[in-house]
């Protein structure tokens, strides 16, 4: 039996394919159209599905939509809901040919189902929170077996997510994007203006919480933005875009990023009361929030926390087909999400072509291990290395497929990137990827814990901070990734051979992409940023690639990723 599950509309379209309860395939649409957080039907998404699986669209049994268009909330016509879903059916026959019906599922359905269905878990506790999906902004409420009961939930306008865009917003960077610069400026501020923010949201005894809506104002689909009281509240004018960051906007991120956590666990404790459950699952694009996600697992009394790699609006389209299969149809689970590689993958042969293409020369390695020798030795040398290998990752997080590796012990390469690579802002953090066997020598955190899609932040132990110099952020936190041999046998490999050089099972991982683009899809995608930043080395399949056809404009390059970012299409 084959589900095609579809999200588009709002942000990060993106489509996955199911074969009798297994995941066959899913990936964003921005992978394609290279738009970051691209929004439209996803064609590109749902050929490279059935190319995948090797079937044609007349092979599907049912198609599942993450929402219901026609019940948004009231900033959307009912009338213009309705024309979605015909525009989605339109769509599906024009391209594909496709004429059945579709199964069209509530928002936070999708979202919650796209966390538990897939999760280790046999019985959970849920927690969605969001933007908004249809009337809904947060919902929380059990799984057990393949069932989901959602029991109670926040409606517009009342959001946490919209507040956290509206911070975003205040701050000088664009909402659905940039929340997460937010949560990287935070660590750098102090909680000064905390009683301030206070008074925006109410945090109530029974986990829920209202916004003040004084100090808001509606704005088309974003939703919530701040208003001008917010000026007065925190006692200086918004930040405009790309202008100086003063130590003040440090310390509103940091105010409002511990009041969105404060909510979060706020709510957390009272579902695990209200539920008896040892387990969690979150989702949701709050669920992003991993300084959060932390905290609700040290503070909320729930035993474990799972939370899918792509846990915002991609991740729907994963929740609605496996909300049909199990929940609709009845199948029982048998799918664990432990990875996150459910893209395209390249033959050498692509690859190959693609070098030749841009008349580029390359050394290739018949030997695996010497490729990994090679690699290990580059990054200890202080070398900037992109990383391209398999499939790319579904969700918003290069997880060792489409990464950049660098010397986590080398705090001065947290600049070089940034600067020269990433064209972004200074403050932005980078993640160490560390042998799972040996996290919890390096993190505060139990032995066996396992955190693969780095949504979580523990604190670095104080004896390890300088050989993770580069990836501990200044409040002592990283956003670790734990790597294990059985989910990804060559980074792990690469790590290995890393420590043997250098004694320290870690390196530095970012996504390979520069500011307002998505992560590199393809061997084009990596070869033009490759040849436009500062990445000193390429390790491409089998190919290594040091040299480059020009030499790099530093200053162009960061004007482009500004206009990318500016011009960005929603």
């Amino acid at each position: 039996m084959y589900i095609l599950g579809l999200s588009c509309y709002h942000h990060d379209a993106a489509a996955a394919l199911l074969c009798d309860g297994q995941l066959v395939a899913a990936v964003e649409e921005e992978r394609f159209t290279r738009r970051k957080h691209c929004s439209v039907f996803p064609h590109n998404a749902i050929a490279f599905c059935l190319r995948e699986a090797r079937i044609e669209s007349g092979d599907l049994n049912r198609i599942a939509f993450f929402e219901q268009p026609d019940k948004r909330n009231q900033l959307e016509a009912t009338a213009a809901g309705r024309e979605a879903n015909k525009d989605i059916e339109h769509l599906l026959r024009e391209h594909f040919g496709i004429t059945r019906q579709i199964d069209f599922l509530g928002h936070h359905v999708s979202h919650a189902a796209g966390s538990f269905l897939v999760s280790p878990f046999d019985r959970a506790a849920i927690i969605t929170a969001d933007g908004v999906g249809e009337s809904v902004t947060t919902t929380w409420g059990t799984g057990h077996d393949n069932k989901i009961e959602l029991l109670e939930s926040i409606h517009h306008p009342h959001s946490i997510g919209l507040f956290f865009s509206a911070l975003t917003d205040y701050l000088g960077f664009r909402i659905n994007d940039a929340e997460w610069k937010v949560m990287g400026m935070a660590s750098y501020g102090k909680p000064r203006l905390a009683t301030a923010f206070h008074k925006l949201v109410n945090i109530h005894d029974d986990g829920t919480y209202t916004l003040n809506m004084d100090y808001f104002q509606q704005a088309g689909d974003s939703g919530v933005l701040h208003a001008q009281g917010w000026e007065k509240l925190l006692g200086c004018k918004a930040r405009e875009p790309e202008t100086e960051i003063l130590p003040h906007h440090y310390d509103v991120a940091c105010s409002g990023q511990r009041l969105v956590e404060d909510v979060m666990v706020n709510l957390a404790r009272s579902v695990r009361k209200r539920t008896g459950e040892r387990q969690l699952c979150l989702a949701g694009n709050v669920a992003l929030n991993c300084v959060a996600n932390w905290r609700i697992l040290q503070e909320s009394g729930f035993d474990d926390i799972f939370i899918q790699p792509a846990c915002g609006d991609a991740g729907g389209a994963i929740g609605a087909a496996f909300y049909i299969y199990n929940a609709v149809i009845g199948e029982p689970r048998s799918f664990v999400m432990r990875h996150a590689f459910w893209g395209p993958a390249f033959s050498d042969d692509d690859i190959s072509k693609s070098i030749a293409d841009l008349g580029m020369h390359s050394t290739r390695f018949a030997n695996e291990g010497c490729l990994l020798r090679q690699t290990a030795e580059m990054i200890a040398q202080g070398k900037v290395v992109a990383w391209f290998q398999g499939k790319t990752e579904f969700g918003p997080r290069a997880l060792g497929a489409r990464s950049l590796l660098a010397d986590p012990r080398r705090p001065d390469i947290k600049e070089t990137i940034n600067r020269k690579v990433k064209f972004r802002e200074s403050f932005r953090p980078f993640a160490p990827s560390v042998l799972a066997e040996r996290s919890s020598d390096y993190f505060e955190m139990p032995e066996n814990m396992q955190s693969p899609f780095m949504l979580l932040t523990p604190q670095v132990r104080l004896e390890k901070r300088e050989e993770l110099a580069a990836t501990t952020h200044v409040d002592g936190t990283g956003r670790l990734q734990t790597v294990t041999a059985s989910e990804n046998s060559l980074f792990y490999q690469l790590i290995r051979e890393f420590e043997s050089l250098t004694g320290v099972p870690a390196v530095l991982n970012t996504s390979f992409n520069v500011r307002g683009e998505p992560i590199v899809c393809s061997p084009a995608d990596a070869l033009h940023t490759f040849c436009n930043t500062g990445i000193d080395a390429l390790v491409i399949g089998q190919h290594l690639i040091m040299e480059k056809p020009a030499k790099v404009n530093f200053e162009a390059g960061l004007r482009h990723s500004i206009e990318l970012e500016a011009n960005e299409l929603h």
